[in-house]
């Protein structure tokens, strides 16, 4: 098993925008081979800002490199625009051979 994460630190205030951006998302992630389970988590909050990562669960890495190059990834990420202030840097990836 694989798990593939992103963190993201989200400025103060833009929480609930960040959120329903991800509620509102098409993941196109139903049907695709390897594909387990996907959750959005929210960390700790600071005065500047929220800690949140997306966290998905794949039957291997190689499935999850074949999605990051499919289509169904493109529309996915095609749709993450946020407003100016969102973001307060880039996605950090993260990913994780399942161990145990």
């Amino acid at each position: 098993m694989y798990i593939a994460m992103n963190r993201f630190r989200v400025g103060r205030g833009f929480e609930e925008v960040f959120e329903e951006l991800w509620r509102k998302r098409d993941s196109q992630l139903d049907g695709v081979p390897g594909f387990r389970s996907f959750h959005l988590l929210r960390g700790p909050t600071t005065e500047s800002e929220t800690l949140f990562a997306s966290h998905s669960t794949w039957d291997s890495r190689e499935a999850f490199e074949a999605w990051t190059r499919s289509e169904a990834f493109a529309k996915a990420h095609a749709q993450a625009r946020a407003p100016k202030g969102t973001y307060l840097e880039h996605p950090r990836f993260e990913g994780f051979e399942v161990v145990l």
